[in-house]
């Protein structure tokens, strides 16, 4: 039997949304006013997360000058759906 610990992400990684696509399991978490924005994790097994992507990582995507602290980007989702993964 595999023992998983909490906390599954270690660090900064609130409002995850999990999607499982076949064998695999991914997590979108929040990175509110920090860039780059949204971290995706994924994993076979549920223990063990590799960060994979950081999706919004242009300014052109993501200019969070001026913004006040924790705004921006929160509560990422994620979908699957037709072959495509969707956030």
């Amino acid at each position: 039997m595999t023992t998983i610990q909490n906390p599954i992400l270690t660090g900064f990684n609130p409002d995850p949304c999990i999607c499982r696509v076949d064998e695999d399991y991914f997590i979108a978490v929040s990175t509110f006013e920090w860039f780059p924005g949204v971290g995706i994790y994924h994993s076979k097994d549920l223990k063990n997360w590799q960060l994979v992507s950081r999706p919004l990582n242009r300014l052109s995507q993501l200019n969070m000058l001026g913004n006040p602290d924790s705004g921006g980007i929160w509560a990422p989702a994620l979908s699957y759906s037709d072959g495509k993964c969707f956030g």
